[in-house]
């Protein structure tokens, strides 16, 4: 078993604090940039989202391929972290700055640069995610190695979400516009140097047992590509219908995803009963769809990043205008994440108590039922704002900490069932859903806010709107919440089978 030192652990926390100064800043800022400050409206923001974070999705998958295909004296994934950082940081202020063009340049503008950031983020950040796996082969270290990542996050997001306001008032004087822009100019700049700590302070260690294998040898990577383009439309397809009938929800919408998911069905069935005849390609993504406790964390990852996207998304909007404060949103970010950091720090050993499956049930249940109660706090009651939110987002911190240290158990159960570990795709199918998850959650709280007539430019449309900014932050992320929680349940991976199969993974590494 690898014991990690702990200016390791917290050398790989320092890579999330980076990523999360874009994704935290992205989640909770970039919709109401983009509708109060840019001047997209908010329908057209909503299928900005849904069209950027879908294709973004797809491009974790090949990331997963390209880097479980890397080798170079620094490893697999380390590399990745190093080459993208200048990228992420130039499209972080790319995404957040105003040109003086016309609206539908502008709409244009917004598809580019945010293509270019998530596009960067993926580079950077599925190889990160997956150095996880191969970084230490005892999954209580890594559960313990994600806790510090997650504190690491919530700290990156805590810089971005609790002092971002402040900083485009203070740079911006008066001038949002050119605020959001010197604001991200200098979270850019942290962001490399953090990147550049995780590079140097981490080190790849586990090597898969087919890698050790002098008569198995991986396919090139162009051909690699090749195969999986050909593979694509299994993913992009459901995709899209998925898409159809979450935007248009109407009969024709519906009875397209029907026929779209029963046809995928009825592909993959055919061939997981032909996958000896299979390319090397169609073979890991049938190791994926065969694992059953990888499918059941990927469900879960959706519906937790639905949980937390929705809830983070709308918050900007509830503190602007229901609670009338919107300095006080970035108070808020604050309390919630100072939270955050102690729920993941405190995860390992609750973890190594209760369990993992038991407490990322009790964590979603907890965390759920504290967020229904924002149905009923009044915009004057401040200090039950703070106190439910901060409750609810210390169960709430669990939930990402405990999902990607699992992933590292699904990709041990690849390992240990078919003798085939692709490490890189595994974390990028994990990062996947999230991002997916993640273009709904904020797609869906555009939508509801423009069902309920808002429109960031018009004032007048705001009061008929506050009571979708109240669901929004109740009761509709903790029905994903609840959802997550009955699905935990049907986990297979006990205590025991995971202990049974790191020693039984070791010893097979060691015989060869």
């Amino acid at each position: 078993m690898i014991k990690l030192p702990i200016y390791e652990k917290v050398g790989y926390a320092m890579g999330d604090a980076a990523a999360n100064l874009v994704w935290r800043g992205a989640l909770a800022y970039l919709a109401v940039f983009y509708t109060d400050t840019f001047g997209i409206a908010a329908s057209s923001a909503a299928i900005l989202f849904l069209i950027v974070r879908l294709s973004d999705g797809i491009t974790d998958i090949i990331m997963g391929m390209i880097a479980d295909r890397t080798n170079t004296k620094w490893g697999k994934f380390r590399p990745w972290i190093l080459w993208s950082t200048p990228f992420l940081g130039l499209f972080m202020v790319l995404s957040f700055t105003t040109p003086n063009i016309s609206d539908s340049a502008k709409l244009v503008y917004a598809y580019v640069t945010y293509i270019g950031l998530t596009l960067a983020y993926t580079v950077n950040n599925v190889p990160y995610s997956a150095l996880m796996g191969v970084m230490t082969n005892d999954d209580n270290e890594r559960t313990s190695l994600s806790g510090f990542r997650f504190a690491g996050a919530f700290l990156g997001g805590l810089l971005v979400m609790g002092f971002l306001p402040s900083l485009v008032k203070y740079f911006g004087d008066g001038n949002d516009a050119m605020g959001y822009q010197y604001t991200m100019y200098l979270f850019a700049s942290l962001l490399c140097f953090l990147m550049l700590v995780t590079f140097f302070s981490t080190k790849e260690r586990v090597v898969p047992l087919a890698e050790t294998k002098e008569s198995e040898t991986q396919i090139p990577l162009k051909e690699a590509l090749w195969d999986l383009t050909k593979q694509l439309p299994i993913i992009t397809i459901p995709l899209i219908s998925i898409s159809l009938f979450f935007y248009y929800r109407n009969l024709y919408a519906g009875v397209f995803f029907v026929v779209v998911m029963l046809v995928t069905f009825v592909v993959i069935r055919k061939a997981i009963n032909n996958k000896e005849n299979v390319s090397q390609t169609q073979r890991d993504m049938i190791d994926l769809v065969t694992n059953k406790p990888w499918l059941i964390l990927i469900g879960i990852g959706f519906l937790t990043m639905m949980f937390n996207g929705i809830k983070y998304g709308v918050i900007a909007y509830y503190f602007k205008y229901y609670i009338g404060d919107e300095i006080m949103a970035g108070q808020y970010f604050i309390g919630l994440l100072v939270v955050s950091i102690a729920g993941a720090l405190v995860t390992s050993t609750l973890a190594k108590r209760f369990g993992r499956k038991n407490l990322f049930f009790i964590a979603l249940i907890a965390a759920s039922l504290l967020t229904c109660g924002f149905y009923w706090i009044p915009p004057n009651n401040i200090t039950y704002v703070f106190i439910l939110g901060c409750s609810a987002e210390f169960f709430a911190a669990m939930i990402p900490t405990l999902f990607f240290s699992m992933l590292g158990d699904a990709a041990d159960y690849s390992e240990w069932k078919n003798g085939r570990r692709a490490t890189g795709l595994f974390y990028s199918a994990g990062t996947f859903v999230q991002k997916t998850g993640g273009g709904f959650a904020g797609a869906l709280v555009l939508v509801v806010l423009a069902t309920y007539g808002y429109e960031g430019m018009d004032p007048s449309t705001i009061e008929a709107s506050l009571p979708g900014m109240v669901q929004l932050m109740s009761f509709i992320p903790a029905i994903f919440g609840f959802l997550a929680a009955g699905l935990i349940l049907l986990y297979p991976l006990t205590k025991e089978k995971q202990d049974r199969m790191t020693k039984e993974l070791i010893a097979r590494r060691e015989a060869v």
